[in-house]
């Protein structure tokens, strides 16, 4: 995809389908799949926070970055994951999103780039 030429901003947009639901209530391996996804982009995290729902509940997890921020929401239930992944300035969010999806497999995946900050 071909983003504007003066784009300040991107945002990645990424829904998982077909998530294993242990690996959606899983916290520690949510966790490094977004740290994995801020070194791949060469992000630098500034804060974490990761809230489970418990049971059979899901996680919520942002990682607050220099550059914007990655999130994710899990629904174990639904074997579904949403995840944002935004970013300025020439960070790698291709790369970012590769690392992702290798440490949370899906069946299948819909991403999509959004430009931001456009002037």
């Amino acid at each position: 995809m071909t983003l504007p030429e003066h784009s300040l901003q991107r945002h990645g947009l990424l829904d998982l389908y077909g998530v294993d639901a242990a690996a959606a209530r899983d916290e520690a391996l949510i966790r490094r799949a977004l740290y994995a996804a801020a070194e791949a982009a060469e992000a630098t995290v500034l804060a974490e926070h990761f809230h489970t729902f418990g049971g059979e509940g899901g996680i919520t997890g942002m990682l607050l970055l220099a550059e914007s921020h990655i999130s994710i929401h899990t629904w174990p239930e639904h074997g579904h994951a949403a995840v944002d992944i935004f970013v300025c300035g020439r960070l790698r969010l291709e790369a970012a999103h590769r690392a992702l999806c290798q440490h949370l497999p899906a069946a299948r995946q819909h991403w999509r780039i959004i430009a931001r900050g456009q002037h």
